[in-house]
């Protein structure tokens, strides 16, 4: 059996950031929850593994993933991911990622997939395995996105930091002062760290099993989700 997914995900990073992340393989496949690379076979090819956890159980699947393409004045890379487990079922997943620049702190990440199954995930049907291939996708281009944000990050000019904290130095001052002499206690002022967005690092098993459940009903009873 197999899907097409054609999605478009933005992401608030720069494209040389986004490039970076998505360049590096070893890098790219972590994006992936639950996946990892386990060796490098040469420039082009690698071995890893993808965990996935529904409630206590974990299923693993062990397989191969193919470099079929670098563009990097397209901003383009073209992959091709294959795996097994071990009752003999099988998936694989020919994926086109495209960066495409919005403005200078925004992307548009393209994403297509073409995803063939075969096995016990083949009895799902074409529009379930649709759904929950744009799930995993999803949860792809959220990580993608977190790792992206980190690279733009570290790569931003500290200056501007440094002057905001001589700036807030300089209020705090002026405001003691203030207080020193109108004989008000002096107020402290704090300034609340946004929180970073943090990566998922398990592939949603629960959510994809939903997911399923919730296909089997809908085709069962003829009702669309």
């Amino acid at each position: 059996m197999e899907v097409t997914i054609d999605k478009q995900y933005p992401i608030p990073a720069s494209d040389k950031a986004c490039w970076q992340v998505l360049s590096n393989i070893t890098e790219l496949a972590t994006c992936m929850p639950g996946a990892a690379i386990t060796e490098q076979v040469d420039d082009t090819h690698y071995k890893g593994t993808v965990k996935v956890k529904v409630g206590p159980a974990t299923a693993s699947f062990a397989g191969d993933i193919e470099v079929l393409g670098v563009d990097e004045q397209a901003r383009q890379i073209r992959l091709l991911g294959k795996g097994a487990d071990k009752g003999g079922s099988s998936a694989s997943m020919e994926l086109t990622a495209t960066i495409e620049t919005v403005d200078e702190n925004n992307v548009t990440l393209t994403g297509k997939a073409d995803v063939i199954v075969n096995g016990k995930f083949a009895q799902f049907g074409g529009r379930m395995m649709t759904s929950v291939s744009d799930m995993i996708l999803k949860q792809f281009a959220d990580n993608f996105s977190v790792k992206a944000q980190a690279a733009a990050s570290a790569a931003a000019p500290t200056g501007s930091a440094a002057s905001d904290g001589e700036a807030d130095a300089a209020g705090s001052e002026q405001s003691a002062a203030h207080s020193a002499e109108s004989g008000a206690p002096a107020k402290t002022v704090t300034t609340k760290a946004t929180e970073a967005p943090k990566m998922q690092t398990e592939l949603n098993g629960l959510a994809i099993a939903w997911m399923l459940v919730k296909n089997f009903f809908a085709r069962l009873f003829g009702k669309k989700t």
